[in-house]
C-alpha cells in the first residue's frame, strides 16, 4: 500500500485520568506532535477528563472516552474497557503507569495487535519500584506487553533487574519540553511586590502540593537558609506554584518562622511558563519522580536546578552540577548548602543559567522526544500478534 492511501495508525493511549499532570503533559505532546496523515488517537480515561486539559490538544485526529471507574478495587471497568476496545478495533494499546497497567488484559482479550506499557514515575507507596506487591502486578501483566518505555535510567534498570522485562523490549525515551515557550525571560513583573528587585534571589518550584513531592523539605530548607542569611533577608525568596493537601501545613511553617513576606504560594496557575521565567534557581524535593517535565521547563527556562536523587532527575542535570546539584531524599542540610551556592553569587548564576539553557536545547528537545516515539510506534508494523 503506498505512503498516500496508508490508513493511519490508531494509537488508545490509556491513561488513570487526563487533568494536569507531567504524564499527560507529555501524552498531549506526543499527539499534537505526531505526523497528522499517520496516526490519529483515542484517549481512555480509566476514571474521567478535565475539558481544559483536553482543549490544549490541537490535533483534530483524537477522541477521549472516559471509563469512570469508581474509587475502590473494582473490576468492572476491565469489561468496559474491552467492549470500547473491541469496538475500536486500534492498532496500538500505550498504557501509562500502574494506574492504568490492567487495560494491558482486556487490550490483549480484544485482539489489540500491538502493546506498549510507559513506566513514568512512582508513587508514594512505591518509592523507587520498592513494593513487591506491584513489582508482581508487573511480572502477571508482562506476558501481554510487547515493548515498555522507561522515562528515566532508575526505570530502565527496574524493569531489567526487578520485572525480568528483556532488555531489547525496553525504549529509554526521555521526556522532551517545549524549548519555544520557556524561555528566559527575568522581568518579575508577574512576581508580588517584594520580589520584584533585581538583586533579588528567587528559588521555585511547580507541582502538586502533595506528599511525594514533598514542598515541606523545600520550604524547611528555605527557611533555614532564609534565618542564616539575616542581611539578605529583603532578597531571599521562595515562589511554590500549585495547590494540594500540604498548602495549610506549608503556610503554617512559613508563618511559625515569621517568614510570610519572603515566600509567596501563587497556587494552582495557568501562566506557568511566564511564572517560570521570574525564577532564578528552581528546587525539586521529590520522594519519587519519573522524569520531570517540570525540571525540563525550569531548564529551557534558564534555571540551574537543585533535585533529590531520585528517578531521572540526575539523568537530565547539567554534568558539572551532578555532584553539587543533587542531593540526598529527606537531607535537610544538603538541601540548604546547595542553595547556598547562589547567595552573592549573581556571576554564578547568569553563567550556569547559560549553560543549563543550551544544554537542555541540545539534548531534550520536543523533537528529537516526538521522533522516538514515532519509531517506536512504526515498530507495529513489524510485530507479529
Amino acid at each position: 500500500m503506498s505512503k498516500l492511501t496508508r490508513k493511519p495508525i490508531h494509537i488508545v493511549h490509556v491513561v488513570y485520568a487526563f487533568a494536569t499532570g507531567g504524564l499527560e503533559n507529555g501524552v498531549v505532546n506526543i499527539i499534537n506532535r505526531l505526523p497528522k496523515e499517520d496516526y490519529r488517537h483515542t484517549i481512555i480515561c480509566v476514571t474521567d477528563h478535565d475539558d481544559d486539559f483536553f482543549a490544549r490538544i490541537t490535533s483534530k485526529n483524537v477522541d477521549i472516552v472516559d471509563l469512570n471507574k469508581p474509587a475502590g478495587n473494582g473490576i468492572a471497568w476491565l469489561y468496559h474497557c474491552w467492549k470500547l476496545l473491541r469496538k475500536l478495533k486500534p492498532d496500538i494499546c500505550h498504557s501509562r503507569n500502574l494506574s492504568a497497567l490492567e487495560a494491558q488484559l482486556p487490550a490483549f482479550l480484544a485482539g489489540v495487535p500491538y502493546r506498549v506499557h510507559g513506566e513514568h514515575g512512582w508513587d508514594v507507596n512505591d518509592l523507587g519500584g520498592s513494593n513487591k506487591k506491584y513489582q508482581l502486578l508487573r511480572k502477571l501483566y508482562k506476558p501481554f506487553i510487547h515493548q515498555y518505555v522507561a522515562l528515566s535510567k532508575e526505570a530502565v534498570t527496574y524493569l531489567t533487574d526487578k520485572i525480568n522485562v528483556k532488555p531489547q523490549n525496553i525504549h529509554h525515551i526521555c521526556n522532551g519540553v517545549d524549548v519555544d515557550k520557556f524561555i528566559p525571560n527575568k522581568n518579575r513583573e508577574l512576581l508580588p511586590v517584594g520580589f520584584v528587585s533585581s538583586d533579588s534571589l528567587i528559588f521555585g518550584t511547580v507541582g502538586r502540593l502533595a506528599q511525594v513531592k514533598n514542598q515541606t523539605l523545600l520550604v524547611s530548607a528555605f527557611l533555614a537558609l532564609w534565618q542564616q542569611h539575616a542581611q539578605l533577608q529583603d532578597k531571599l525568596r521562595l515562589v511554590i506554584i500549585g495547590d494540594g493537601i500540604l498548602l495549610s501545613q506549608l503556610k503554617d511553617m512559613v508563618a511559625s518562622a515569621g517568614a510570610e513576606q519572603a515566600v509567596w504560594f501563587a497556587g494552582r496557575r495557568d501562566n506557568v511558563a511566564q511564572l517560570m521565567q521570574q525564577l532564578d534557581v528552581f528546587v525539586l524535593p521529590s520522594l519519587a519522580e519519573g522524569i520531570s517535565n517540570t525540571l525540563l521547563e525550569a531548564m529551557a527556562s534558564g534555571l540551574p536546578y537543585i533535585a533529590t536523587n531520585v528517578g531521572g532527575n540526575a539523568d537530565l542535570v547539567l554534568p558539572q552540577h551532578a555532584h553539587s546539584h543533587i542531593v540526598d531524599v529527606e537531607d535537610e542540610a544538603q538541601l540548604v548548602h546547595a542553595m547556598s551556592q547562589y547567595v552573592d553569587a549573581k556571576a554564578q548564576l547568569v553563567e550556569d543559567s547559560e549553560l543549563v539553557r543550551s544544554h537542555c536545547q541540545k539534548n531534550f528537545s520536543l523533537a528529537v522526544m516526538v521522533e522516538n516515539y514515532h519509531q517506536l510506534y512504526q515498530k507495529k508494523n513489524n510485530q507479529r500478534k
